[in-house]
């Protein structure tokens, strides 16, 4: 397929800029080369939309390295003029892939980072309620942070509603070093209330390949429990795999 050389005509583009503005990619930045270029008030980082025709395909090229790498989509060009770029067969495809761009815009690093010290710089932090106010804050950015970049839906068990959903840190709070570490959805899992439980008490642990490790203090009845779901976590990274290393020599799994 040919990269665009000419912008959209106007059908077109009337459809791509729709599609950029309902994904949060509000700002037009003209165009480039037969790109429509658009960017966020919300989220770093630019995005280009293209397409010849109605009936597609579409094109979509993500200008962040770290965003386009974990867009996990094929297929999957390097000749646009982002970082990388994804082509669709329709526009629900686009549509799809434009929110999972934006979500991990808002979750990535550092964006929750820079979330948190915005809400919390003016604060005071000499007693030790006010450093709890503190990390009640960051929890909640890292919560939030994590529901967008999970799409809102536990990795194992598939449930979507957020109420039965936890914020699962790898290497706990109180442990990380720094706030980056803290807020790194890559430090977490958005696990349903169950699974959080036996993950956060070191009851089960995951393996570099996401398969499930079992504590062999774990009962009976909580294996049964738990093994209703599907027995392997997908969607890790590199960066989840270093602290998940963390977690299985933490609790017993590794010496």
């Amino acid at each position: 397929m040919i990269l665009p050389e000419d912008p959209p005509g106007f059908v077109v583009r009337t459809e791509l800029q729709k599609a950029a503005f309902e994904n949060g990619f509000r700002l037009e930045r003209g165009i480039q080369s037969g790109w429509l270029r658009y960017g966020s008030t919300t989220v770093a980082g630019d995005i280009w939309l293209a397409g010849a025709s109605m009936v597609g395909p579409w094109l979509l090229s993500i200008g962040q390295h770290e965003i386009a790498v974990e867009m996990k989509l094929e297929p999957r060009r390097d000749d646009g003029p982002g970082a990388a770029t994804f082509v669709f067969e329709d526009l629900q495809g686009l549509y799809e892939g434009l929110d999972r761009a934006y979500r991990l815009g808002a979750s990535l690093p550092d964006a929750p980072l820079r979330q948190f010290r915005a809400e919390t710089e003016a604060l005071p932090r000499g007693t030790e309620a006010e450093r709890l106010v503190i990390q009640r804050i960051g929890q909640n950015v890292f919560r939030e942070a994590l529901i967008k970049y999970w799409n809102g839906r536990c990795p194992l068990t598939g449930i979507t509603d957020v109420p039965l959903l936890r914020a699962s840190h790898i290497v706990p709070w109180a442990e990380c070093e720094t706030d980056f570490l803290r807020l790194d959805v890559h430090n977490g899992l958005l696990l349903s209330a169950l699974w959080d439980a036996a993950f956060d008490s070191g009851k089960v642990s995951f393996g570099d390949d996401g398969s499930i490790l079992w504590s062999p203090t774990l009962s009976a009845e909580g294996i049964a429990a738990l093994r209703s779901t599907p027995p392997c976590l997908f969607g890790l990274t590199d960066a989840h795999l270093k602290n998940l290393f963390w977690h299985r020599r933490r609790h017993g799994y590794i010496m």
